[in-house]
């Protein structure tokens, strides 16, 4: 009776071993089809105000670009995403992101340019991918955890983080100063959307205070890759150096437990100077070592630890 039991115990742990194996591909297979060449829209539009004095904002419309996403990294645990975006014939490099599973470490968002490292207990986290979202210069922007969901056909994965301001507002508004997105992505037949209801927030030490809602929706439309050639040759001449970046990146935040990001540096703004460091690598001027202690030192003075207090 004894052996009946461990053999039925044993059994039923191989089942259940080979079905988080099973689950633990589809979520990766969902994460790379993400990638590929895509015509692409964004249509935003306010929703409801929590004044009514406060006038919500029309919708808008921006499409007429092309988007490349690549795999820029990958490990059992973890696939790094990058977006090229393809606008006026340049190519611009445009948002990262990174997925890792069962990751228990967060860098959240609180306002006013600071992010503040926070744990996760592991039994929160068993099965869930963390979607981490960085800026064209690899900065930090928002981070969020959740289940990849695959029932009915369909594939999505959703979750709710704080954000800064968004870049298409960021330079237009003062009026906010955090942004509470619920992100939703969603594999389709033609490619992907990524769907967002927002919350835009005043936040002080009373507290929240939300102003007006906001609906997003961004569409991936795969076409074919032969409009992305561009965008390949740049990443690969490039995406060694923002390699290094990456690395970079996250040795700082290793080290830190807040990190603020400052606006600008000798009046000089964060992808201004990444952008000298690129062309420097690009035209053999700095490599090796003296170009990671370049993009190192570059990166402390406009993120450098400074553990300040979170109000």
């Amino acid at each position: 009776m004894k052996k009946t039991i461990i053999s039925a115990l044993a059994l039923t742990f191989a089942a259940l071993n080979s079905n988080a194996q099973n689950k633990l591909a589809q979520d990766k297979a969902a994460i790379k089809n993400l990638c590929g060449c895509h015509d692409v829209t964004f249509e935003y539009t306010e929703t409801f105000p929590s004044d009514s004095n406060y006038k919500p904002k029309g919708y808008k419309k921006t499409s007429g670009a092309i988007e490349y996403i690549t795999v820029a990294e990958e490990g059992p645990r973890r696939i790094v995403l990058q977006h090229l975006l393809i606008a006026g014939g340049d190519v611009i490099k445009h948002w990262t992101e990174d997925w890792q599973y069962e990751n228990r470490a967060l860098l959240v968002f609180d306002k006013d340019d600071q992010w503040k490292k926070t744990g996760l207990p592991a039994d929160q986290v068993k099965g869930q991918w963390t979607q981490k979202v960085f800026g064209v210069d690899d900065e930090p922007r928002y981070e969020g955890s959740a289940t990849w969901v695959h029932a009915d056909g369909r594939h999505y994965w959703e979750s709710t983080s704080n954000a800064p301001l968004p870049r298409r507002e960021y330079t237009t508004r003062s009026d906010y100063n955090v942004l509470v997105r619920t992100n939703h992505h969603e594999i389709t037949a033609k490619g992907s959307v990524h769907e967002q209801d927002n919350k835009k927030v005043v936040r002080s030490a009373a507290g929240d205070k939300v102003i007006v809602g906001e609906k997003g929706l961004n569409t991936y439309n795969r076409v074919n890759d032969s409009q992305c050639e561009k965008a390949i040759a740049w990443w690969n001449e490039h995406k060694a150096f923002w390699a290094l970046v990456r690395k970079s990146w996250e040795q700082l935040y290793q080290e830190s437990t807040t990190v603020t990001l400052q606006k600008k540096v000798n009046d000089t703004p964060l992808y201004k100077a990444m952008n000298e460091l690129e062309k420097k690598a690009h035209d053999k001027e700095l490599s090796g070592a003296a170009l990671e202690q370049a993009i190192a030192s570059t990166l402390q003075q406009f993120a450098g630890r400074k553990d300040v207090s979170m109000k």
